[in-house]
Formats: C-alpha cells, sequence, structure tokens
C-alpha cells in the first residue's frame, strides 16, 4: 500500500470517495447478513465512513482499520464524539464505547487481531486498491479472517481505461476470481449510476455502475 500517497490525500483533503451520508446499499442489503444483530464488524481501509455509526447503532462492535491518523481523528470529531487513544504498534486505537479504528496498515493485521470478527463491510478498500494489490488484499483477508466470516462488498465498474487513480473500476468476474475460491460469491445486485451521479459527473463517466455481493466461506 502507497502510504505517501494516501497520507497526502488526506493532508489536502482530497477525498472524494468520502459519501458524507451511510451508504443506500448497506441500509438496504445488511439485514440480509446478519444472524444475530450483535457481530463484530470489520471495516477495511474505513477512512471517516459514517456507515461505521451506522453499524454501531444497529448493535454491533465495529472494527475499523484506517492509514490516516487524519482521518481517524475527523471521524470522531465531527460526530462530536470523544474517543480514548492508545498509541503503539503496528495499530493506534481510537475507541469509543464497542466502536474502534485500528490506525495503521491493514496488511499488518494478523488471525489473533480479528478473532472476535464474524461481519465484514467493505464499500471503498477493494476499489482503493489497484489490481496487484486487489489480490494481495484478498489473499490476506481470507488468510486472517476467522471460518465463519462473511462479507458485504460493494464494488465499482467503468468503461475508462486513462483513470489511473481510484477508486478503481472492479469487474464483476474479477470478484469471482479474488475471492471464489475461499467464499461462496453471490451477486445480488448491479445499478447503474446516473449521468449527474457525483463521482460519475466528476470523472466525466457513462455507463459506470455499482455491484453488490454477499460473500460466506466455504465449508471444507
Amino acid at each position: 500500500m502507497d502510504h505517501e500517497f494516501w497520507h497526502a490525500r488526506w493532508a489536502r483533503q482530497e477525498i472524494g470517495f468520502h459519501e458524507g451520508t451511510v451508504n443506500r446499499y448497506l441500509h438496504d442489503h445488511w439485514s440480509e447478513l446478519v444472524r444475530h444483530g450483535n457481530e463484530t464488524v470489520l471495516v477495511p481501509l474505513c477512512g471517516k465512513a459514517r456507515d461505521m455509526w451506522w453499524l454501531h447503532d444497529h448493535g454491533h462492535p465495529v472494527m475499523g482499520v484506517e492509514l490516516s491518523p487524519i482521518a481517524c481523528k475527523d471521524f470522531f470529531e465531527e460526530a462530536e464524539a470523544r474517543a480514548h487513544v492508545t498509541p503503539g504498534q503496528p495499530f493506534t486505537r481510537y475507541r469509543h464505547d464497542d466502536l474502534e479504528l485500528w490506525c495503521g496498515d491493514f496488511f499488518q493485521l494478523v488471525p489473533e487481531d480479528v478473532r472476535h470478527v464474524r461481519l465484514v463491510y467493505d464499500r471503498a478498500a477493494l476499489i482503493a486498491l489497484p489490481p496487484k494489490l486487489r489480490k494481495e488484499y484478498a489473499v490476506h483477508l481470507s488468510a486472517i479472517l476467522p471460518d465463519s466470516a462473511a462479507m458485504l462488498l460493494i464494488t465499482l465498474d467503468y468503461d475508462n481505461p486513462d483513470l489511473k487513480a481510484p477508486p478503481f473500476n472492479v469487474r464483476d468476474d474479477e470478484v469471482d476470481e479474488l475471492f471464489g475460491a475461499d467464499f461462496r460469491v453471490e451477486h445480488v445486485l448491479t445499478n447503474t449510476l446516473a449521468h449527474d451521479h457525483p463521482f460519475a459527473k466528476r470523472r466525466g463517466l457513462t455507463g459506470a455502475t455499482e455491484s453488490v455481493f454477499r460473500l460466506t466461506r466455504r465449508t471444507s
């Protein structure tokens, strides 16, 4: 992961990927994944997504992992919530109630860190990574997650080879290639972005689509 790139984007507040509201696919499809309602949720590359407050308000302990300390501080400050900060290596931990942000490199997580995780929410992690790192991300996620874990994954696909910066396009078949060996991949929904959608408009895209996937561990 290019640490300098992401630190610079947060420092310049170049965070067009930040939605600022609760993601509608999370709102509409989360209940399809939940069994008990109190499962711990891992949110990789979480930024300062308000989705984490939504998950917390719906009864889930939340563990977000984010490289930028600016994002971690902003997340709590913007909600006027006080966080207890525990410095450390490789992660500094920000905690409010049972919502934690682990500030550091996602690829430094080990199985012991996420042994309590049962659900994963990925809206902006996979699409933030270039192709090589997407493969590493999928392998690492599969290696550290408990066998019972399941995931809600949201991707973005568009046909514009000139765009070399995140969010990157991820084809539906690539999701199967990345996760199919270890997870059952269920394609829940595909939605075409309107021409006046902020991202499509900003990037001059036509025909961009978002897809929603539900992933559950394959049993041996």
